[in-house]
Formats: C-alpha cells, structure tokens, sequence
C-alpha cells in the first residue's frame, strides 16, 4: 500500500508540472531532428517453451537500457535500444544448470500519436531483435546454444514531460527470440523464450 501511495503521488508532482509549464507555453512538442535519449530499468519476463525436450527454461531478470529516439517528423521516431551482455540464468525443470550472456539491440520504428501533448504523450512501434548469446556455462562443460536470434519486435509506452527537456517514461515491449540447446556437439532442444520486457525510466530531449 505504502509504495501505491508513493507512486500515485509521483505521477500527480509529475502531471503537475507539466500542467504549470504548459500554462507558461514552456514544454515544446516533439518536432523533426529531436533526439530524447532514455535510461530505464527493464524487467525481463520470459514466456519459456522448449522442444522436443521439454523443461528447459531461463530465468526472469532486471536489466538496465539505454535507448535514443530520433524524430523524422512529428509523429514518426526510429528507436535504438543498447544494453551490455547480461547474465541469464537457465533452469532444466527448476534446477539451475547454468547461464549465459546475452546481447540483445533493438531496432524500432514508433508512431507517436500525441507529439505536443503537455500532459501523455503515447506511442507504438515495431521493428527488429537481434540478440547475441556468448560466455555459454552450462552443466557438462560441452553444452552450447545457439550463437544469435533474429526476431520481430513489438512496442507501446508513453512519456509523461516532466519539464521542457525532460521526460518520465513507462514502456513495454514484446520481443520473439530463440535459440538451439546442443550438448556434446549434438542438438538437443529449441528453446523459445519470447520475453516480455516492462522499462521504467527517464528521458531527456536535445
């Protein structure tokens, strides 16, 4: 209860001063050539299927991104999405065997529906994931997956101006990802793990 109370009174300060900057004509929408660059914290929350062998299985986790937008017009944005290799931990039926690094750029195209709200600005968009899976250390020494997936990549968050230059923004994203389990040179399993990925965090607008 404590922290719905606490949150609740963020997003009212939040929605408060835009509305007294909106008021003094001080927050300008999102025009051509605007670049907001992001930092947020992304939980991953994968939807884990394994076949033929079933049970196989990454384990959830929190990343941090870092993403920049650039604006072609008012509504139209092409997103970057960049992190570090991050630690996954992966499970065969609730057993920790292991884990492995992943790399996982995002390329998105975004339509942005209210560019010069004050007040919520909300978007959608959909593009491309690469992810590049490295320092693979599983059980048996020999195991390996799969060294990248491509997959499509799907959007819609929002952005709440906190001043002019800078943003509060809650964004979600589903991305389709997967990669081949072998083990001693031999396949083993398709692991599908199409994650869903919930970021919170700040903008700021150059």
């Amino acid at each position: 209860m404590k922290k719905t109370t606490q949150l609740g009174a963020l997003i009212c300060t939040m929605l408060c001063a835009s509305t007294a900057l909106a008021a003094n004509g001080d927050m300008p929408g999102d025009m051509p050539g605007t670049v907001i660059a992001r930092v947020r914290a992304v939980n991953l929350d994968f939807d884990n299927s394994s076949s033929p062998l079933a049970g196989i299985a990454a384990n959830n986790t929190t990343i941090p991104e870092v993403d920049v937008s650039y604006f072609f017009t008012s509504n139209i944005a092409a997103e970057l999405v960049l992190t570090y290799p991050q630690s996954v931990g992966i499970d065969v039926n609730g057993t920790n065997i292991g884990s492995l690094d992943a790399l996982p750029p995002t390329l998105t195209v975004q339509y942005h529906f209210m560019p010069d709200s004050p007040y919520f600005r909300p978007y959608v968009g959909a593009g491309v994931n690469y992810t590049n899976f490295s320092s693979v250390n599983l059980a048996g020494g020999n195991d390996t997956v799969q060294n990248s997936s491509w997959g499509a990549a799907l959007q819609a968050g929002f952005d709440v101006p906190i001043t002019a230059n800078i943003l509060f923004n809650l964004d979600i994203k589903k991305i389709y990802m997967k990669t081949d389990v072998s083990a001693n040179g031999a396949y083993v399993s398709t692991l599908t793990l199409d994650p869903v990925l919930l970021g919170v965090g700040l903008g700021w607008k150059f």
